[in-house]
């Protein structure tokens, strides 16, 4: 078996990682995505700003494996406040659909202490079945 790296050519590359793992079977593991834009900056900071960008990362790594949204199968979201998260969970729902649509997969959330970018306010994995 041989595994295809995932990276979007228009990122910069990746230092010690890649954003996107594709096995010979069509399972896509896509790293956490954090809220910064395509130039690796974060531009706000706003949880419901940095969850659009990690939404979009997450799509873009997909559509660079040949998938599309509803090829994602599952999410994993470690975010820093739960306080925020909870009182903008409407916010943050509309962002998911404009991205996503009503696809729905398996989903986790996580509150965790400290993400590595220290401006980071939201990191997202997913895992996606491609050519399903």
């Amino acid at each position: 078996m041989t595994n295809s790296v995932i990276n979007p050519s228009f990122w910069p590359r990746p230092k010690g990682y890649s954003n996107g793992i594709l096995t010979d079977d069509g399972l896509l593991f896509v790293a956490g995505q954090i809220g910064w834009n395509y130039s690796q900056e974060i531009e706000q900071d706003d949880l419901v700003c940095q969850t659009r960008h990690a939404l979009q990362n997450i799509l873009e790594v997909v559509k660079s494996a040949g998938g599309v949204a509803t090829d994602v199968v599952r999410l994993t979201w470690y975010l820093k406040d739960k306080k925020s998260y909870l009182s903008k969970q409407a916010e943050i729902g509309e962002v998911y659909r404009e991205i996503f649509g009503r696809h729905f997969p398996a989903m986790s959330v996580l509150i965790v202490q400290e993400l590595v970018e220290d401006d980071a306010l939201v990191e997202i994995e997913a895992t996606a079945r491609i050519g399903r």
